[in-house]
């Protein structure tokens, strides 16, 4: 038996994968990822595809990056990992400081955790506790968006809004306060401010994926709200929480999606991108006001009581570290401006494809809607996996990309250079035609 049959056989026999419906995944041959080289994976074969979706939105400088690389390799000949209970470590102090500096002014506290949905429990937790010690226990209640997702965890499914991956859990989930989706920028806005004028009194905070809603369908809204959710939020004593983990790091253009509207959360959640796609790691960060809300004598019981193993695991912090000063050297944020550009200019080349009723794009993240008649918008029936069937013919033509239901999404790393870029939008935009059009 070859190396790679094994491994298929090791796999099939062993492995539970996330989010697969497993029926229908041990009917294919997998394909093994065995290398890697800048935006693209290798397989067992020998083959290369550009990586679509930057392996799963975490992919940020490439594959391979020797600053990352030589990070993490002299990190492992010091310590793997020590605790961050009560004592600290260079990695995880030097990256706190680094986050702080390029974080929105007026946030000054790091709490780090291993991923995005971890990330989020730790902020849903600090708002409720903070609004406890402050008196206030009657604010314990959260708004959310609906089609918004903040990770799997039971928190983190409490304050999401996709059925499909949540409803399951209903039983198990505390109650939230859910509001229009980003479908309509305007209509969000005005149900935010209708729920706070009714319940503000009770509400501890609102918690929202600035700018896109990316599991949600890739939406977009539209610019300049920022300002308006902020000022409702201060209106209303309403912490908020914004969840970067999908949108940071130069996803959008900016190194943090709020940025676009220069305003400050209290509460900022960061994961997938912060290693560079490296190491698990998350981080919650927090005004100087909610830390000092904390601070008292142990028994006043004022502690925040929650962590992780792993907090700030020192090689995933050298990781990170390296994958800030590769920001700062390269220019990475100022050379992205171009690429955005042209990769906007690329996807309205979609609009000819008839199967497309929509395509949105905020930088690098892109959502394609495919529908079966678009005069009416009729969708394709579940069973039709038309997602599926784009994404396994583009995956033929050299391109991994991975769908939201009847949705391609197109989230490269953002070190993809033009022709790279071409390359994706050509064969995803082929994909399509053929799946759709050409039934092949």
């Amino acid at each position: 038996m070859s190396s790679k049959s094994k491994i298929q056989e090791y796999d099939l026999k062993y492995i539970w994968h996330p989010f697969t419906q497993m029926k229908e995944y041990q009917k294919e041959s997998p394909i093994v990822i065995e290398d890697s080289d800048g935006i693209y994976l290798i397989d067992s074969d020998g083959n290369k595809y550009i990586d679509g979706v930057s392996s799963l939105w975490v992919n940020i400088h490439g594959h391979k990056s020797e600053k990352i690389n030589s990070a993490i390799k002299n990190q492992i000949d010091k310590i793997a990992h020590s605790t961050l209970l009560g004592v600290t470590n260079p990695s995880a102090s030097i990256l706190a400081k680094k986050l702080i500096d390029i974080s929105p002014p007026g946030l000054k506290k790091v709490f780090y955790s291993g991923d995005g949905a971890s990330a989020v429990e730790v902020a849903i937790k600090m708002a409720f506790q903070y609004w406890m010690i402050k008196g206030r226990s009657e604010k314990k209640k959260f708004v959310c968006l609906e089609d918004g997702y903040h990770g799997d965890t039971l928190g983190a499914v409490s304050v999401g809004g996709i059925d499909i991956f949540h409803s399951t859990f209903d039983p198990l989930l505390f109650e939230s306060i859910k509001i229009s989706s980003y479908d309509s920028t305007d209509k969000v806005l005005k149900d935010l401010k209708k729920v706070f004028i009714e319940k503000g009194s009770e509400i501890a905070g609102f918690i929202m994926e600035p700018y896109v809603q990316a599991a949600g369908g890739m939406k977009v809204a539209t610019d300049g709200y920022l300002n308006t959710v902020r000022s409702l939020c201060d209106e209303y004593e309403v912490l908020l929480i914004l969840d970067e983990v999908a949108t940071g790091f130069g996803r959008t253009g900016k190194m943090f999606a709020c940025e676009h509207d220069n305003i400050t959360p209290d509460i900022m959640v960061l994961g997938k991108g912060l290693t560079g796609g490296y190491l698990p790691l998350s981080a919650t960060i927090t005004t100087q006001n909610i830390f000092d809300t904390f601070l008292g004598e142990y028994d006043e019981l004022k502690t925040f009581f929650h962590g992780h193993s792993y907090s700030g695991n020192p090689l995933s912090c050298a990781a990170a570290i390296a994958n800030l000063e590769i920001f700062e050297s390269e220019n990475t944020l100022e050379k992205l401006q171009k690429n955005i550009l042209f990769f906007e200019n690329e996807l309205k080349e979609f609009k000819g494809l008839k199967s497309v009723s929509s395509i949105r794009n905020k930088g690098l993240m892109a959502g394609i809607d495919l529908v079966k008649n678009p005069e009416n918008n009729q969708k394709y029936e579940i069973k039709d996996r038309i997602g599926k069937k784009v994404c396994d013919a583009a995956l033929k033509e050299g391109v991994l990309l991975r769908p939201l239901g009847d949705t391609i999404v197109l989230m490269p790393p953002i070190s993809i250079n033009e022709s790279e870029i071409k390359k994706l939008t050509k064969v995803t935009y082929k994909a399509i035609k053929d799946v759709t059009e050409n039934n092949v």
